[in-house]
């Protein structure tokens, strides 16, 4: 339920017995100045609700925007005229050129805000990427020097496996050639010799 100036006015408080409580008069008389203010409130709503179904409906002109302040306490319509003497009208033309103005500028600081974000952004994507690139080139070089080292050390193992069949075979030949040079000079030997 909506609360009404008449709901104020009618509103009756119980009185308090044996406990402090606010002077009955003191509120009354604050409850008319609420109710006073209350009613011109209304009435002006009212009023310019009126103007503006006017407005809508063709029934009242629409003037020509003005050049209007930079401040919108000075584009606040009032009464039929405000302050300046301009109609109506005018008031609230200024005051819908002053909030196209203001939704231009947060367009633009947003739009400008968007563009600082998205740069921030490629620089930051672009420092990860060369980082990236930088650590890539140091493990592909490292890696390099590892199957280098890998590759030198394979060569010296297979030098190193040459030489050892090398010796191997130079010494079993020695051995075998020893062997057949004990067995050929005497020539057989016989049984009796050997202790048999």
């Amino acid at each position: 339920m909506a609360l009404t100036p008449d709901d104020v006015v009618t509103k009756q408080f119980q009185h308090v017995r044996f406990k402090e409580g606010f002077d009955p008069d003191e509120v009354d008389d604050f409850l008319d100045e609420i109710v006073v203010e209350w009613r011109k409130t209304i009435a002006e709503n009212e009023e310019l609700k009126a103007k503006l179904a006017g407005y809508e409906s063709g029934a009242i002109p629409a003037a020509a925007p003005a050049q209007t302040a930079e401040t919108p306490a000075a584009l606040a319509p009032e009464a039929p005229a405000d302050a300046a003497g301009a109609p109506p009208a005018a008031a609230s033309a200024g005051i819908i050129e002053l909030a196209q103005r203001l939704h231009d500028e947060h367009v633009a600081e947003g739009q400008a805000q968007r563009d600082k974000l998205i740069a921030d952004a490629r620089a930051q994507a672009a420092s990860i990427v060369s980082e990236a690139e930088a650590k890539g080139r140091e493990e592909i070089a490292r890696l390099d020097q590892e199957r280098s080292n890998l590759e030198s050390r394979i060569t010296e193992l297979r030098s190193f496996e040459r030489d050892y069949r090398q010796q191997l075979r130079s010494y079993i030949e020695g051995q075998l050639r020893d062997l057949d040079a004990k067995a050929t000079p005497s020539g057989p030997t016989p049984v009796s010799a050997i202790g048999l």
